[in-house]
């Protein structure tokens, strides 16, 4: 068993959790929970830091002393990380006295080791207050710094690190280990950074109480960087007589941090700890912004995203999965509310949600709510799985969430089309449900088993669900749990309601909460008679069309991503068709010769430009072309490989 310590940056206590701060505890929580699950010893500490003058001031403007807003502060980010299902092992404050003792142990080294690499001066420059930091003159425009945060003029006598003494150090060590700084565009960064030439740094501030009092002068305090990088190894107990920890976990395996402080971690804290004599972290990991119009979100500029009211109405893994899948890990995104919603509807509602739903359903009718009785050691689902487990393994190894999440997609797709070629409800109508039945069911139900294991670390607790309607263990999500033939035989299947819900996105984005949306009303009012599906009935040659007025007809193939039976119809059937670009809803009277299980993934044709109709409350937005055999529908249909949107003319 192999130790790994995963620690993301410590969280300035001034500002409220957003979807910055939530995003990188969820990457580093998808990370732990992946290394757990392949048997290393791992250890995830998060954190908050308390220290400065912003917290100062802002505490002061509320007339409470600095530790009552960190209280305050810190009690919001452990109930986000509750609510995100993060699991981390610890959770350091900076105000803790283990902090404390740490700070003043890693700078007792410094000045036993190299007794002139802290020395008393005076420094004036324009101060960033919001990232506690120096800026450069040639950084600042108009009073403000580059990111658009305000800057004064101050000086002050400080203690100062002799950061110049270093450049070649770290140089050196970029060069033995090009893998430091990840992705490697910071990692280029950080080298011509330091290629310039490093200045002395400001260890210590006169102007701020709110601090560790710097040791031997407390008219000082620790300035924030030293202060802060510091929790890495006081939290393992460095500086203190419990230090077993420390001896255990360092260095970390990997420093989770936003691009943004890069630089502080792969700068100055590298070396601070090479004048303390300490080893160095193995991995500097600096993560991409998500922006809003193209700005990073943060609470200075006033775009903050705040995830409560969207964990709330969808649950944290829809969440969790948004953010992994949509980011190029390391790139920035853009957030919207559509994107988000998009995301939900087509790939955990229809893609993910949909084939759960249609394969328990099929196995609870056909075998009597148990998984079949007969497994398959070889098949096409079989080999994709073997194809697509260790491409997901290598994007997991090389952080490229949204690669390891393309992988299980693939084989999701896989299951989808097995289901269509081998059209199980036609095999039971003809031989009811006999072993070869039970091979393609339980083939589709394992696949989809180690689909379910490769989005354990993303979504934790939908996977638990999921794993338990297909009659898995929900513990057996190890690196065991990836191979094949993990699905039991006779073992109970729940087929219940959908696990993501649709959302109807145009009420959501009006405001309409989602409770109200999906709310079953106490006393349902009398059924209205049923609304007979529109048809394209054959024009008599009296009423012949030209074919100007034919190709205003705009038919459109569409694939089936979801459907259900319309409750009190025996006609109706409800459809989620995709024409490639948009999704529509289209309600058809086909239900008498098709199931729900047998359109979803089939390529059908409608018209697309058909003027909305209701059919028992519901709007339908276009029609689907079937002929018609003494009263039964029979559903045009084309080539599985035609894309979505082809136009038929």
């Amino acid at each position: 068993m192999s130790k790994f310590y995963i620690t993301t940056a410590i969280h300035y206590v001034n500002d409220d959790p957003h979807i910055g701060h939530m995003y990188e505890n969820v990457v580093a929580d998808v990370i732990a929970r992946h290394r757990r699950r392949m048997g290393d010893d791992v250890w995830f500490l998060t954190g908050a830091d308390e220290h400065g003058q912003k917290i100062e001031r802002a505490a002061a403007k509320e007339g409470i002393q600095p530790i009552e807003l960190a209280d305050r502060v810190v009690a919001k980010h452990h109930e986000m990380w509750r609510k995100l299902n993060i699991s981390h092992d610890d959770f350091i404050r900076t105000t803790e006295q283990r902090h404390r003792l740490g700070v003043l142990e890693l700078i007792r080294r410094i000045q036993e080791r190299m007794p002139d690499d802290i020395y008393l001066g005076e420094h004036t420059g324009w101060y960033c207050q919001n990232e506690e930091t120096f800026v450069p003159e040639n950084q600042v425009r108009d009073g403000k710094d580059e990111s658009g945060h305000p800057v004064e003029m101050t000086t002050e006598s400080n203690y100062f690190f002799k950061l110049s003494r270093f450049t070649e150090p770290l140089l050196a060590h970029y060069r033995q280990n090009p893998g430091f700084v990840y992705p490697p565009t910071r990692m280029n960064e950080i080298v011509s950074f330091v290629e310039q030439g490093l200045k002395d740094l400001s260890v210590s501030r006169t102007s701020i109480k709110w601090g560790i009092p710097f040791p031997g002068n407390p008219d000082h305090v620790v300035y924030v960087w030293l202060d802060a990088l510091t929790n890495y190894i006081s939290a393992l107990g460095f500086g203190s007589a419990e230090h077993a920890r420390f001896d255990h976990d360092w260095p970390a395996d990997i420093h989770l941090v936003g691009k943004d402080i890069t630089r502080f971690h792969a700068v100055y804290w590298p070396a601070f700890l090479m004048a303390a004599g300490l080893p160095l972290p193995k991995r500097i990991v600096g993560h991409g912004w998500w922006l809003r119009d193209n700005q990073k979100i943060s609470k200075s500029l006033g775009n903050v995203v705040r995830p409560y009211n969207i964990i709330d109405e969808f649950g944290a893994d829809s969440l969790r999965y948004f953010l992994l899948r949509e980011m190029v890990f390391g790139q920035d995104q853009n957030y919207s509310d559509e994107a988000f919603l998009g995301r939900y509807n087509a790939d955990l509602a229809n893609d993910l949600g949909n084939t759960l739903s249609r394969t328990t359903k099929m196995t609870d009718t056909y075998f009597g709510g148990k998984t079949p009785p007969t497994s398959c050691p070889a098949n096409e689902l079989l080999r994709a799985s073997e194809q697509l487990v260790p491409e997901y393994l290598k994007a997991m190894a090389d952080l490229a969430f949204q690669r390891a999440l393309d992988a299980a997609w693939k084989l999701l797709v896989a299951v989808n089309g097995y289901i269509v070629n081998r059209e199980p409800w036609k095999k039971f109508k003809e031989s009811g449900a006999d072993e070869t039945l039970s091979r393609i069911l339980w083939n589709t139900l394992e696949a989809q088993r180690i689909v379910w294991v490769m989005m354990a670390p993303f979504m934790p607790s939908t996977t638990r669900e999921a794993l338990t309607r297909l009659g898995a263990d929900p513990d057996f999500i190890n690196s065991d749990a990836l191979a094949w033939g993990g699905l039991p035989t006779g073992a109970p299947v729940r087929a219940t309601d959908a696990i993501f819900p649709r959302i109807d996105i145009d009420a959501y984005i009006k405001g309409v909460p989602v409770e109200e949306k999906n709310e079953v009303p106490a006393a349902p009012a009398p059924a209205a008679p049923e609304t007979p599906a529109p048809s394209l009935a054959t024009p008599p040659d009296s009423a012949k069309i030209s074919i100007d007025q034919f190709m205003e007809i705009d038919l459109r193939v569409a694939e089936v991503r979801a459907a259900e039976r319309v409750p009190k119809s025996k006609k109706l059937m409800k459809m989620t068709v995709s024409t490639g670009d948009e999704e529509r809803t289209i309600v058809a009277g086909i239900a008498t010769k098709y199931t729900p299980e047998e359109l979803v993934g089939r390529k059908i044709v409608i018209v697309a430009n058909l003027q909305p109709a209701k059919l028992m409350g519901i709007e339908s937005n276009g029609m689907v072309l079937a002929a018609s055999i003494d009263g039964e529908p029979s559903l045009l249909s084309v080539d599985a490989g035609v894309p979505a949107g082809t136009k038929v003319k």
